[in-house]
């Protein structure tokens, strides 16, 4: 049988539930208020917080608290959503973003992201993990906002407080595993299976026996976020390890109730997928056989651009490097359409060619990307400017929706390594083996692994506001935020299309040329990611074009101008320096 334990600051009593149909226990209990502590007592001897606790105050192995979810008063009455296209994404980890390293703290710097251009913040996991420091992907409590970012209270401020700046608010959930420690889920019935692996942790069982309930569980969590905490969109963890063979996957179920739910509401909601798969079912209509989900990250963009910028070709960047494969992801999305993956040992991927490009999440870092290096650090940090603001034009001025993780934008150097806070020192061992053969697998052997339990490694992760002051970054800063307002105020760039779209690669080069036409506005855009000035032939180039945007420009710390202010068709080729975006536009003749 299952009982109920409540606690308060003078007593413990005792309530039975009643089995119901199908392993549910069921019952009504009086007499209690929020504040009130309370585990679950199962068949008499093991006793658990509940599975799906709202608030763990003591952490992941201590009592649930009963909280009112009415007791926040929302001020967001009027908020309706933005639609996915306008998203302008930041990426952030709550508790490295602040000194706070809170809810609260995140609070304290809206005005500054708001101010910098970006219209949506995207928080990395806030679901109970054991300790205080944690990615947010060692989550064990799904419905419990993490205690020591502020809880229940902190999170619906925060969202309430993003939505008066006018900026959306999505959030990462995980529904591929659950974290190892104070992960009791497994006590409550079939919610695991051992038909699938992960490389994280047991599978969930989402297509065996007694799933129904399962997948109930985890789309019913995807739905409280949106209702009772006012989230505008979820980014759906690692899709690849969501492993369902029914004939109605749990993609499409999902996304098929929290659409619903946000017509329901009269608010715009939207879902985020992270795979690996280069599957377009993933963005694909259900009636056209896909799962619906709106968008997803785009790993080919990043791998693509990383490779070109770095010239690194360990693990999975051995599938990329080619000018060629960057103007694929540039006009299809998906670089592997079906062709073989060297990395992979095999075919990989489906077209995603005729997608519209705001299904794509563009970046060139992400907490991913950066912090799963051997110690987390930057690619494309302050020692590397022309090439961090290459990036930054790439991903802001292409196709696309752009993502900046925390700090980019001024050249933040604190590395973001990962970082755990663990109490059974078996696991915390078993991660830092786990973490060092996995980086020998992608080709960095023997080289010193930031240590993932140490405070100093979480510390170090806390990115410094005060440097986009300093000398160097300002610039940095100051670049970011031109393109960032360049983004917002041409027409071409402020709604990701293809429409108008050219993409070319003069030959032989690491060059792309690309021009972007819509609504009376077109925009010559040239990109060299070569460390190697290059000259780009004016026969490329037909019609009249004035510069906006120059990164190589000294206004922006760079070497120089070497491109004309004008193209007019009379002067000879055009000069790009090394690491170099260049924009100019023209104003179409209106028919």
């Amino acid at each position: 049988g299952v009982t109920v334990r409540f606690r308060n600051s003078q007593t413990i009593r005792e309530q039975g539930l009643e089995r119901e149909d199908r392993g549910y226990f069921a019952g009504t209990v009086e007499g209690v208020q929020a504040g009130d502590r309370y585990t679950y007592v199962l068949d008499g001897s093991i006793e658990r917080p509940d599975p799906a606790s709202r608030f763990q105050p003591d952490g992941v192995h201590g009592p649930s608290m009963i909280v009112d979810p009415a007791s926040f008063v929302w001020t967001d009455e009027g908020w309706r959503g933005d639609d996915l296209s306008r998203y302008v994404i930041y990426e952030l980890h709550v508790g490295a973003f602040s000194d706070a390293g809170t809810f609260d703290g995140v609070v304290s710097r809206l005005g500054y992201l708001r101010d910098l251009g970006v219209t949506a913040l995207e928080l990395m996991p806030v679901g109970q993990f054991p300790g205080a420091r944690n990615w947010g992907y060692d989550g064990v409590y799904p419905f419990a906002p993490q205690n020591s970012y502020g809880g229940f209270t902190g999170l619906k401020r925060l969202v309430d407080r993003t939505h008066s700046m006018g900026l959306s608010v999505i959030l990462d959930v995980v529904y591929n595993h659950l974290g190892p420690e104070g992960n009791y889920l497994g006590d409550f019935g079939h919610y695991f299976t051992d038909r699938y692996k992960t490389p994280w942790g047991s599978a969930i069982n989402f297509d065996g026996p007694y799933s129904d309930e399962v997948r109930a569980y985890f789309i019913k969590n995807a739905c409280y976020w949106v209702s009772e905490f006012h989230i505008d969109a979820l980014r759906l963890d690692a899709i690849h390890g969501i492993f369902d063979f029914s004939a109605r996957h749990l993609l499409l179920e999902l996304s098929q109730a929290v659409h619903g739910l946000g017509e329901q509401l009269g608010r715009k909601v939207s879902l985020i997928a992270e795979s690996d798969l280069d599957d377009v079912r993933v963005i694909t209509s259900p009636f056209l056989g896909g799962y619906g989900i709106d968008a997803q990250w785009n790993d080919d963009f990043h791998h693509s651009l990383h490779t070109l910028l770095t010239g690194e070709r360990r693990g999975y960047y051995e599938d990329f490097g080619g000018t060629e494969k960057l103007a694929k992801a540039l006009t299809e999305g998906f670089v592997y359409s079906g062709e073989y993956s060297v990395y992979r040992k095999r075919r990989h991927g489906s077209s995603s060619r005729g997608r519209s490009a705001h299904r794509f999440v563009h970046f060139s870092q992400n907490h991913d990307q950066v912090g799963n290096r051997p110690n987390g650090e930057r690619p494309n940090g302050a020692g590397n400017v022309e090439r961090l603001k290459l990036a930054a034009a790439t991903v802001l001025f292409t196709p696309g929706i752009p993502l900046l993780f925390m700090g980019e934008e001024y050249g933040e150097t604190a590395p973001f390594p990962y970082f755990i806070d663990y109490h059974d020192p078996v696991l915390t061992e078993a991660v830092r083996k786990g973490r060092a053969g996995e980086f020998a697998m992608l080709g960095w052997p023997g080289e010193n692994v930031a240590d993932p339990s140490t405070e100093a490694t979480f510390l170090q992760a806390k990115i410094d506001h005060g440097l986009r002051f300093q000398p160097g970054h300002e610039t940095i800063f100051a670049f970011y935020r031109e393109a960032l307002r360049l983004r917002r105020t041409a027409a071409v760039f402020r709604k990701p299309t293809r429409r108008g779209l050219t993409v070319r690669v003069p030959e032989g080069s690491r060059v792309i040329v690309m021009t972007r036409e819509q609504k009376g506005e077109a925009w010559l855009l040239l990109f060299n990611f070569s460390a190697l000035p290059f000259a780009v032939s004016s026969a490329l180039i037909s019609g009249r074009w004035d510069k906006t945007l120059d990164s190589a420009s000294i206004l922006w710390g760079g070497p120089g101008e070497k491109a004309p202010l004008v193209i007019d068709g009379l002067q000879g080729d055009i000069d790009l320096p090394g690491h170099s975006a260049v924009l100019y536009r023209a104003r179409l003749k209106r028919r």
